[in-house]
């Protein structure tokens, strides 16, 4: 599968050996969707919250409280607060996307491992550990100050580790992704696992994949071109 958006700029080159792979939390790694799926009762709802949500965070820049703006989105849709409610209480029943683990068993021999989300350290701690694998970063964007796209929570986990850029390749789970990622020159790829559109203006990734199975081999057919 090429890119939704091929008339976008395209993404930043690796121009470098990668060392580091940095993953989306909670769509490119866990399906996050099924879980709020069946608290707001429906797929529909759901995802009409789920956006509701996605919409905030993507624009509200400077970090607000995580879980305010899911009960906010929340209530816009008409959950009503006790949905957000519901949803912590059952944060540890996402789940890995089916291949999610052993893709990362196989990569964590080779590079080193992170992750960069949108949500607050108590969650997203909580989610990271689900995954059963010790990642050598995860920069929340509580931690970080920051929700992405801004530049902020990429340039953490890179700074922490003390890898370049170049050196690197951000797995998204969202487009929105792409114009925080080519603003800190990170090259990304993009795990599109229910194919939505990538919004109107977003750069192009690297590649779009719909699963995260051939992820070891795009890894490594980068490390050649490099």
């Amino acid at each position: 599968m090429t890119s939704t958006n091929p008339a976008s700029p395209l993404h930043t080159q690796p121009s470098a050996p990668v060392e580091l792979v940095l993953f989306d939390l909670l769509t490119a790694l866990l399906d996050s969707w099924t879980l709020w799926n069946s608290v707001a009762g429906s797929e529909r709802m759901g995802r009409t919250w789920r956006m509701a949500y996605l919409k905030a965070t993507y624009g509200c820049g400077t970090y607000r409280p995580y879980e305010t703006l899911v009960e906010e989105a929340a209530i816009e849709v008409g959950l009503g607060s006790q949905a957000a409610a519901e949803l912590e209480r059952r944060w540890d029943e996402l789940q890995p996307w089916v291949e999610a683990k052993a893709v990362l068993a196989a990569l964590k021999p080779h590079y080193k491992l992170g992750i960069v989300t949108n949500c607050s350290e108590k969650l997203g701690r909580r989610a990271a550990d689900l995954m059963g694998v010790p990642f050598d970063v995860v920069i929340t964007s509580e931690k970080a100050g920051f929700y992405k796209p801004d530049p902020a929570p990429y340039r953490l986990a890179l700074e922490t580790l003390g890898v370049a850029p170049a050196n690197a390749v951000f797995v998204a789970g969202s487009a929105y992704d792409l114009f925080g990622t080519q603003k800190v020159g990170l090259p990304t790829i993009w795990h599109n696992r229910i194919g939505l559109a990538a919004p109107e203006g977003a750069p192009a990734a690297l590649v779009t994949r719909p699963t995260l199975d051939t992820l070891a081999a795009d890894l490594s057919r980068i490390a050649s071109k490099s």
